[in-house]
């Protein structure tokens, strides 16, 4: 197995966690511009990552890398909602626009529903065109809990809060949690589903 990490941190912890696995590599580089050096491969996976390549060079890059009859499976994930479920946004927007009011990040996670009728082909990185087969499509619902802190610890490793001046974050989490434990009985579900896209390289391209 190879793998294609492009942050050096990240890519450092993996050979510190992999170390005793002589059947990993870990190479650091984006998947643009990594150097395959004429290897090629039975499958490529990409978790919750390919939405970072450029569509233009990452869709003719996997058809190049990968042996005749290989596949491209890509993972993600949504987080969403269900009707009469509580719902941690719901029970705290007005916390959210008191402390950053008109964020463009703020809102409501979709009906799961919802989700799963738009699931046909690869969702919303590119399309390859006909350099990929049909896709086969899999949702996998899952749901974690939190108390109160640990949603708020959560939400503090998410960009949309990171980007938050500290002065600003910090308040709202610290009401988000005491939110969760007052209303909630501090146990707050965060619901998502994680969504498989494979799809199997063409005989011919283009």
């Amino acid at each position: 197995m190879t793998a294609v990490e492009p942050g050096a941190e990240l890519a450092a912890l993996a050979r510190r966690r992999l170390a005793g696995r002589r059947d990993v590599e870990i190479e650091t580089s984006t998947f643009e511009r990594w150097d395959d050096r004429g290897r090629r491969f039975d499958a490529l996976v990409a978790a919750s990552s390919w939405h970072w390549v450029d569509p233009a060079v990452g869709w003719p890059r996997a058809y190049q890398v990968l042996r005749p009859g290989g596949w491209v499976a890509l993972l993600g994930h949504v987080v969403v909602r269900r009707p009469g479920e509580p719902e941690v946004y719901a029970e705290t927007a007005d916390l959210h626009e008191r402390y950053a009011p008109g964020n463009p990040d703020w809102g409501h996670p979709p009906l799961e529903d919802q989700v799963r009728a738009t699931g046909a082909g690869w969702g919303q990185v590119e399309d390859p065109g006909r350099l990929f087969g049909p896709t086969t499509v899999r949702w996998y619902p899952g749901v974690q809990w939190f108390d109160g802190a640990g949603f708020a610890d959560l939400l503090r490793s998410m960009s949309p809060y990171r980007r938050l001046p500290a002065e600003v974050r910090e308040p709202l989490l610290d009401a988000v949690a005491d939110r969760i434990r007052t209303r909630l009985g501090d146990r707050a579900p965060r619901r998502h589903l994680t969504v498989l896209r494979v799809g199997q390289r063409a005989v011919v391209p283009g």
